[in-house]
C-alpha cells in the first residue's frame, strides 16, 4: 500500500505554487501601491493652498512659484518669503498663512508626485522640451487640492517618449540608461 494518495503530489505543488505566488505578491504589491496614482491622492498641505485661484483666477505662472523647474532636477517648492511677497501687498490676507509665518517657520510640503529612488528625472530637460505641467501633473491650475493624475510608472513615462519620437525603437529617448542611473 502506497504511503500517499494519488492526487497528492497535484496538491503539494498546487500549494507550493499558491506559497511563492503569496511571496512574490508581498514583495512586489508595495511597489505598485506606491505609483498607482491614488495612493496618499491629495495630502493635506500646511498651508490651505488653492491653485486654481491662484494659477487659473489670478494668472501666476508655475515657474513663479516652482521657481527652478526650469533649469534643476527638481521643480522646487516656494519657500514662505515668496507666498507673503504677494500676500503682504493684500489687506489682511497674511493671516492665510497663519502661525508659519507669525513664527518664521520654513513651510514643509508634502510631496503629492514621487518617483523611485532609482530613477533620475530632470524637470529643466522636459519643461525646455516643451512638456507641458499639465502632461504629468494633470489639471492642477482648476484643483484646489493636487491630487497624482497619473501613476508615474515606467510605462507611463515610454508611452510619452515614444509618442514625441513617433517609433518604438530604442533612442536616447527610451534607453534604460536615460533614467536609470
Amino acid at each position: 500500500m502506497a504511503p500517499f494518495r494519488p492526487g497528492a503530489n497535484a496538491r503539494y505543488r498546487a500549494a507550493l505554487a499558491g506559497l511563492a505566488g503569496l511571496a512574490f505578491g508581498i514583495v512586489i504589491a508595495p511597489f505598485g501601491w506606491q505609483r498607482h496614482p491614488t495612493a496618499g491622492a491629495a495630502p493635506e498641505q500646511p498651508v490651505p493652498f488653492d491653485h486654481g485661484h491662484h494659477v487659473r483666477d489670478r494668472g501666476i505662472d508655475c515657474v513663479y512659484c516652482h521657481s527652478t523647474v526650469e533649469t534643476d532636477a527638481a521643480a522646487g517648492m516656494p519657500a514662505m518669503e515668496r507666498c507673503v511677497g504677494c500676500h503682504r501687498l493684500l489687506k489682511n490676507s497674511t493671516h492665510m498663512l497663519g502661525d508659519l509665518w507669525a513664527t518664521k517657520t520654513p513651510v514643509r510640503w508634502r510631496r503629492v508626485t514621487a518617483l523611485p529612488a532609482h530613477v533620475y528625472f530632470h524637470h529643466g530637460v522636459h519643461t525646455h522640451a516643451g512638456v507641458a505641467c499639465a502632461e504629468c501633473h494633470g489639471d492642477v491650475e482648476n484643483e484646489a487640492r493636487v491630487s497624482p493624475a497619473h501613476a508615474m510608472t515606467m510605462t507611463f513615462c515610454l508611452d510619452c517618449h515614444r509618442r514625441v519620437q513617433g517609433s518604438r525603437a530604442i533612442t536616447p529617448l527610451t534607453t534604460c540608461t536615460g533614467c536609470h542611473r
